[in-house]
């Protein structure tokens, strides 16, 4: 196992800057997931981990080596790194077992060491019964389990996954995250994990590095971004989030809390120190947060625009009528019958104000 170590890392592209002095610490055998949307950097930021770009500015550590920096690359044969590509990256003229054994081939690894290596990986990921097979006559996961083992087989210190999930169906892509995680047990490598897909990086990841034009945003564990995003692009971009304002911010009684104005009613919400006092703020709230209110509640009025079936709920869109122009959402579990233009009282279960800047 290895720790790797991003410090101001910077890369350009015809002028445009593409990955912004990104700073990045992965502790030894931690599965770490970058997010991002797409353009964001972060295959960039993967490509410069594996040496298959050169830095501009900064420096990059595997296991406390220094790799790259402005003056000097490492190739990526020599950082014992394997490398999960979205296309699989199969050669169609080798069978499974010599696509698994091709790298070990490479390295001088003997005929007999290279193939129980290969047999041995193949097992691990359930595929020993396919090693004659061209990659032609697999199917799409299939075909990922099989560059899965072509990893396990090098015994690499860092994993290097680029979205590897993105061209399978969704019921097999539910399958192939518990590989990854097997995999990831199994091996106990460090893992880099590309994605633009928050489900996964969620389901996967030990913490999650958010990027958005080039730069770090927020580096956290699923649940602190979920609930404690750090600014507004994470807000929204984590778990369907709403940005809108809030007024006159009071700190409550409760540790870590605060007493808010939402359009006109005042709810208590999470707050961290340093956040609960202030005349306005931009509060984050999630569906689910939101609920319908009974009449004992203090809610505030509004109005149905669009109730969508969504099987284990009712997505409610609405608008609250004190400030129609902002859209929102409430994922309501009850069979209460709602149309586009009914009247509602909401209530707020949770939210978050978003440090200030």
């Amino acid at each position: 196992m290895v720790g790797i170590v991003l410090e101001n890392v910077a890369k350009s592209f015809t002028g445009k800057r593409v990955v912004d002095g990104v700073s990045l610490d992965v502790n030894d055998g931690e599965f770490v997931a970058v997010l991002g949307p797409s353009g964001c950097g972060k295959t960039t930021l993967l490509r410069l981990v594996a040496g298959f770009e050169t830095l501009d500015a900064g420096s990059i550590r595997i296991g406390g080596t220094e790799v790259s920096s402005r003056q000097f690359t490492l190739p990526p044969e020599k950082r014992n790194i394997g490398i999960v590509f979205q296309n699989y990256a199969l050669w169609p003229h080798m069978s499974v077992a010599e696509n698994v054994g091709y790298a070990l081939k490479i390295n001088g690894i003997n005929a007999a060491e290279r193939n129980r290596r290969s047999l041995d990986a193949l097992a691990a990921v359930g595929m020993e019964a396919f090693g004659g097979r061209a990659p032609a006559d697999l199917s799409g996961g299939q075909r990922q389990r099989v560059a899965l083992a072509r990893c396990l087989a090098s015994d690499p210190s860092l994993m290097l996954l680029d979205e590897p999930l993105a061209n399978l169906d969704v019921h097999l892509r539910a399958s192939m995250e518990k590989e990854f995680l097997e995999f990831h047990r199994r091996t106990g490598a460090s893992m880099i994990y590309i994605t633009h897909d928050q489900s996964e990086a969620m389901a996967l990841a030990d913490r999650i590095a958010v990027m958005d034009a080039g730069r770090l945003v927020q580096f956290a564990a699923p649940r602190a971004l979920y609930r404690e995003p750090q600014n507004e692009m994470v807000a929204r971009f984590i778990g369907g989030g709403m940005v809108f304002p809030a007024r006159n911010v009071e700190p409550a009684a409760r540790p870590g809390h605060a007493i808010v104005e939402i359009f006109g009613t005042r709810h208590q919400v999470r707050a961290k120190p340093g956040q609960q006092q202030a005349p306005d703020a931009k509060l984050c709230i999630h569906p689910g947060e939101f609920g319908l209110a009974g009449t004992e509640d203090d809610g505030f009025s509004a109005t149905v625009e669009r109730v969508i079936y969504r099987g284990s709920h009712n997505q409610i869109d609405f608008h609250a009528d004190a400030m129609p122009d902002i859209p929102l959402t409430l994922h309501s579990y009850d069979e209460q019958p709602l149309s586009p233009g009914s009247s509602i009282s909401v209530r707020v279960n949770d939210g978050w104000v978003i440090p200030a800047a």
